[in-house]
């Protein structure tokens, strides 16, 4: 393998000196960013501040002094440029999957205000991630389907023909722009002016998204997004995650997990809900402080980047591994499923029947990669901490085991609950 190519690009990379912000595994090629981001020293550092200082000395009166309380609006916040949106439209809190019920919730609320008490369908893709699928059926299931139902296209149908997709009945329009499976982009923008010529209100899952390319939630007209915190933007395993609502649709409905911090005045401690009149409204319950603090943390380590050069070399990093892989003779023995570089995120997937165990050997080779059912390698690229020197071990490392069929030994063949 000729690393003078790889070592040239990484002089040349304007995000190289991020790099050292992280810790990589010592000896470890990480290429699974997309599914779990690196810890920051920075990170590791204000969580040690969190509990030794502001828990352990100055206790409940961090809420205050040290603004736990106003953690959520100022992670927030900071959020919102890296997706493209003005301030006081984020919130960081829950999870995906607990954001898009009160968005799904509240694009309903303001259909029915809309006197479109006749749209109850909600449109999404067969391959989508299957949280938010699961989210609209339990909606379904509380609700009763004259009031939310279901309808999953296939994404090559939504592509080519949304103006058919969307009839009288629609009401929400349910798109994660990068496919977990196979890392298709969908024109995201196109989309929401198709659905909102129709009367479509649109929800954005930007999972494989932020943090890894430039989004712009305001300037596409997006009606809702969500997203995690813990892939790109490397908040930690479990990391609370974030919704936008667009500041047109603030004060214009409830969400109904109508929690105390959700409030107009949490600590008036009123019987009655009174909701607040921002953002602040998607708020629930309490805020995970350690958690968001080291979202808040991780955060800073985007500072002074351009999204359009974090963009410019994932792709830059993906065409250097499919280059490699083919320089080592084994492009014909993995299928990428990825699209071509303009429609694809910043991840390239390969179908193999022995995607698993080739996984598998990989991680035990310290080149982290992770497998997607049915059969599918994942090779995600970070930009902040991934190298051009990185893909070519990877693919070295890749083609040994090939060439030595290591991935056929027993221990490599066992699936496990989580990879």
């Amino acid at each position: 393998m000729d690393f003078s190519a790889l070592d040239t690009l990484d002089q040349r990379d304007p995000l190289a000196d991020k790099r050292q912000l992280f810790k990589i595994p010592e000896d470890t090629i990480y290429l699974d960013g997309n599914s779990l981001g690196l810890l920051t020293h920075a990170t590791q550092q204000r969580i040690a501040d969190v509990t030794a200082e502001q828990w352990g000395q100055d206790a409940i009166s961090s809420w205050n002094k040290h603004q736990w309380v106003h953690l959520p609006r100022l992670v927030g916040d900071k959020l919102a440029p890296i997706i493209g949106a003005a301030a006081g439209q984020v919130i960081c809190c829950d999870s995906i999957s607990v954001n898009l019920f009160k968005a799904l919730s509240a694009a309903l609320q303001l259909q029915r205000e809309r006197g479109e008490q006749h749209r109850n369908k909600v449109i999404s893709t067969r391959d989508n991630f299957p949280t938010d699928l699961y989210m609209v059926q339990g909606l379904e299931q509380l609700l009763g389907a004259q009031r939310c139902h279901l309808q999953m296209v296939e994404e090559a149908e939504l592509i080519t023909h949304a103006d058919s997709l969307f009839d009288a009945e629609t009401a929400i329009l349910l798109v994660t722009e990068v496919n977990f499976r196979s890392g298709r982009r969908l024109p995201i923008a196109e989309l929401i002016r198709k659905a909102h010529a129709a009367g479509v209100l649109v929800i954005v899952d930007l999972a494989h998204s932020a943090g890894a390319m430039p989004v712009l939630l305001d300037e596409w007209q997006a009606d809702f997004a969500v997203g995690c915190t813990y892939k790109y933007l490397n908040g930690g395993p479990g990391a609370p995650a974030f919704v936008y609502v667009a500041q047109r649709h603030l004060g214009q409905f409830l969400q109904p997990l109508a929690g105390w911090f959700g409030h107009a005045q949490p600590f008036a401690f009123e019987p009655r809900y009174e909701p607040a009149p921002g953002i602040e409204i998607m708020l629930s319950g309490t805020p995970s402080v350690l958690a968001m603090a080291a979202v808040d943390s991780a955060l800073d380590a985007f500072t002074g980047v351009d999204l359009a050069v974090i963009r410019e070399k994932s792709l830059a990093l993906a065409e250097a591994f499919l280059q490699q892989l083919a320089a080592s003779g084994l492009a014909a023995e993995f299928e990428c499923i990825s699209p071509a570089a303009a429609e694809r995120g910043s991840q390239l997937s390969f179908a193999h029947p022995q995607a698993y165990a080739i996984c598998q050997a990989l991680i035990a080779a310290k080149v982290v990669a992770d497998f997607r059912a049915p059969h599918y390698l994942r090779v995600g690229f970070t930009p902040l901490y991934t190298s051009f020197r990185d893909i070519g071990v990877a693919v070295e490392r890749l083609t040994y085991i090939m060439r030595e069929q290591t991935y056929l030994q027993p221990q490599y063949q066992q699936r496990q609950a989580v990879t």
